[in-house]
C-alpha cells in the first residue's frame, strides 16, 4: 500500500509530466504560428473580426433593446392616463340616492365588491382584458394592507420603494419602474414594468385618503422576442466571423503560395542548384517579382561560373607557378648550398650574404611547400593517410621539433600528457604539422613565458590545446587568426620566418579530419589554441574533452564576479582605516 509521501511524489510526477506535455504542445504551436504568413493573417482578422463583430452586436442589441422597452413603456403610459381618468370619473361620480347610500352603508362596509372603487377595478380589468397586456393595483394609503388588482396579481408586485416614490410625486404624474412581477398562478416572477401615479382627490371630498393606481406591464414576451434576437445576431455574426476567416484564408492563400515557391526555390538557389527558376504567371506584383528572381538566378550562376573559372585559373596559376618554381629552385639551392659551405673562405661581407641567400631560401622553399598545399587543398585534392596512433607520440615529435625555436626565445615547454594511451585514427603527419604551426605560433607571440601543451581524451574525441601568456588575442581575432597571411600586428616583423599560411593550412588539415581548431585570447591574458579531433575518422565530432577558455582564466573571471566589496565602519564614512 503506498504511503501518503509516495502518492504525493506519485502526483509531482503527474502533475511535472502534463506541464512539459503543455509546455512542448504550447512550443509546436507557436512555432507553427509564428512560421506561417497564412495562418497568422487569418488568426489576426478572425481577432479584429470577432471584436468588431461583438462591439456592433452589442451596441445594435443595446439600440434594439431600448428601442422596444421604450415604445412599450410608452403605450403602457397612454393606458395608464386613460385607466386613470375613467378610475378617477368612477370614484368622483355623484351620490345616486343619499337614502341608498344611508340605508344600505351598513352592508356596503362589508361588502366591498359593490363600492366605486371596485367597481373601477371591475372597469379596469375589462379594459386590460387579459394579464398579457397588464394588470392593475389600486391602494388607498387609509388602508393598509388592503388593495384591488386584477388577474391573480400579487401586491409585492409593487415594491415599498415604488409607493413611496409615488406618494411623494405630484397627483396625476406617472412614474415607471422596471420590476419582477409576481402572479398567483405562476410560480417564477415575470419581468415587467410599473406605472404608479396618484389620483388627484381634491375634486371629490367624499374620497378619503390618496388613491394610488399601478399598472403593471409584463414584459416577458418582449424578453423573449430580445433573446431569440441575441441568438439570431449570435449566428450571424459567428458566421460573419468564419465567412471573413475563410476569405482571408483564400486571399492570403493567393499571395502566400507564390511567395511560398519562391522561398523554396531560393533555398534550392542556395544549395548550389543554379538553374532553379520560377514559372510566371500573368503581370501582376507577384508575376514581375518571379521575373526579377529568375534573372537574379540568371546573373547570379553566372557571376558565379565567372568566379569559378577565375578561381580555377588562380588554383592553377599558383600550382604551375610553384611546380616550375621548383626546378630554379633546386639549382639556386645547390648553388646556395655551396657558398654557405665555403663561406668561411669568403671575407665577411660575402659570408654574411650567404648566410642570409642561405635563410631566405629555407623561408622560399618553406612558403612555396605551403602554396602546394593551399593548392591541393582549393583544388580539392587533399587526402588522409589515416592509421591509428597514439595522440602523446604526436605531440611529442612535435614538441622536439620545436625545442631548438624554443631555446632560441627562452621559452620552455610545460606538458601536461595523461598517463594512459590516447588512440585515434588520425593522418599523423597532418596533425604534427597542426601542432608545430600552433607551438611555433606560441613560441612567436608567447613573448619568452612557458607554453602549457595539453592533451585530453574522452570516449569519443580527443584534444589537444596550446597555451601561451603572451600578448593575446583583441574580441573578434579569434577567427581571423585563421585566415591567410593575416597578423593581429601589421606593423610588427615575423621573428620565425612564418608564411602566413601556417595557421590557415592548419585549419585545413583539422576540417579534413572533420575536427576542430578553435581559438581564445584576450589582451594581457594570452591565447589558446585548441585541436579537437574525433577518436574514430569520419565520425561527427559533438564536443571536446578539453575547454577552449583556460580554466585559471575562467576560475578567475567567476571568482571576480562573485567578490563584493566590503567597506570598514571608518571607510564607508569616509574616514581611513589607518590612523
Amino acid at each position: 500500500m503506498a504511503t501518503p509521501k509516495k502518492r504525493r511524489r506519485t502526483l509531482r510526477q503527474v502533475a511535472r509530466g502534463v506541464r512539459r506535455r503543455a509546455r512542448r504542445a504550447a512550443g509546436r504551436l507557436r512555432r507553427v504560428f509564428w512560421r506561417s504568413l497564412q495562418l497568422r493573417v487569418v488568426t489576426s482578422t478572425m481577432v479584429i473580426s470577432i471584436v468588431v463583430v461583438a462591439v456592433l452586436g452589442v451596441f445594435l442589441m443595446q439600440q434594439i433593446q431600448q428601442s422596444v422597452l421604450e415604445s412599450r413603456v410608452r403605450a403602457a403610459i397612454s393606458e395608464a392616463q386613460a385607466d386613470r381618468n375613467a378610475v378617477l370619473s368612477i370614484l368622483t361620480q355623484p351620490e345616486r340616492e343619499a337614502s341608498e347610500q344611508s340605508a344600505d352603508s351598513g352592508e356596503a362596509a362589508q361588502r366591498t365588491g359593490d363600492s366605486p372603487l371596485s367597481q373601477a377595478t371591475e372597469a379596469l380589468a375589462q379594459r386590460a382584458g387579459s394579464a398579457s397586456r397588464y394588470s392593475v393595483i389600486i391602494r388607498n394609503e387609509r388602508l393598509p394592507g388592503e388593495f384591488f388588482g386584477t388577474t391573480n396579481i400579487e401586491p409585492k408586485s409593487v415594491p415599498d420603494r415604488v409607493r413611496a416614490e409615488v406618494l411623494k410625486n405630484e397627483a396625476g404624474k406617472n412614474a415607471s419602474w422596471f420590476v419582477p412581477l409576481h402572479y398567483a398562478d405562476r410560480a417564477e416572477p415575470v419581468p415587467g414594468v410599473v406605472i404608479g401615479t396618484r389620483l388627484d382627490t381634491t375634486g371629490a371630498p367624499q374620497l378619503v385618503g390618496d388613491y394610488e393606481i399601478y399598472h403593471l406591464v409584463p414584459l416577458d414576451r418582449e424578453e423573449k422576442m430580445l433573446a431569440s434576437l441575441q441568438q439570431m445576431l449570435i449566428v450571424v455574426g459567428s458566421g460573419l466571423v468564419l465567412l471573413l476567416a475563410a476569405i482571408a484564408s483564400l486571399v492570403t492563400r493567393q499571395v502566400v503560395i507564390p511567395v511560398r515557391l519562391a522561398r523554396q526555390a531560393a533555398e534550392r538557389l542556395a544549395a548550389g542548384k543554379l538553374d532553379e527558376r520560377l514559372k510566371v504567371r500573368g503581370e501582376d506584383d507577384l508575376a514581375r517579382l518571379a521575373a526579377s528572381f529568375n534573372e537574379m538566378a540568371a546573373n547570379l550562376a553566372l557571376k558565379i561560373h565567372q568566379l569559378e573559372e577565375l578561381s580555377q585559373v588562380q588554383r592553377q596559376f599558383v600550382s604551375d607557378v610553384s611546380h616550375e618554381l621548383r626546378t630554379p629552385l633546386t639549382t639556386v639551392r645547390m648553388a646556395a648550398d655551396l657558398l654557405y659551405d665555403a663561406r668561411e673562405d669568403f671575407d665577411p661581407m660575402v659570408a654574411r650574404s650567404a648566410e642570409l641567400m642561405q635563410n631566405q631560401l629555407e623561408r622560399f622553399e618553406s612558403m612555396l611547400a605551403d602554396l602546394l598545399e593551399i593548392s591541393r587543398y582549393d583544388a580539392g585534392a587533399a587526402t588522409l593517410d589515416v592509421d591509428s596512433v597514439d595522440v602523446r607520440d604526436v605531440v611529442l615529435r612535435a614538441v622536439a621539433d620545436s625545442e631548438a625555436l624554443a631555446e632560441r626565445h627562452s621559452t620552455r615547454f610545460d606538458l601536461r600528457l595523461p598517463g594512459e594511451p590516447c588512440m585515434a585514427e588520425m593522418d599523423s603527419r597532418r596533425v604534427e604539422r597542426i601542432l608545430r604551426n600552433l607551438l611555433f605560433n606560441a613560441i612567436e607571440h608567447g613573448e619568452g613565458k612557458d607554453i602549457v601543451v595539453t592533451v585530453g581524451a574522452d570516449r569519443d574525441a580527443v584534444a589537444v590545446a596550446v597555451r601561451d601568456h603572451g600578448v593575446g588575442l583583441k574580441p573578434g581575432e579569434e577567427n581571423m587568426v585563421f585566415d591567410r597571411f593575416w597578423r593581429a600586428d601589421p606593423s610588427r616583423a615575423r621573428t620565425i620566418g612564418g608564411t602566413g599560411l601556417g595557421l590557415a593550412i592548419s585549419r585545413e588539415d583539422a576540417m579534413l579530419h572533420g575536427g576542430w581548431l578553435q581559438a581564445w585570447g584576450a589582451p594581457g591574458e594570452g591565447s589558446q589554441f585548441r585541436l579537437s579531433l574525433p577518436r574514430t575518422a569520419g565520425a561527427e565530432l559533438r564536443g571536446s574533452p578539453l575547454p577552449l577558455v583556460p580554466p585559471e582564466v575562467e576560475m578567475r573571471r567567476t571568482w571576480r564576479g562573485q567578490m563584493t566589496p566590503v567597506l570598514s565602519p571608518a571607510s564607508a564614512d569616509g574616514g581611513s582605516d589607518e590612523d
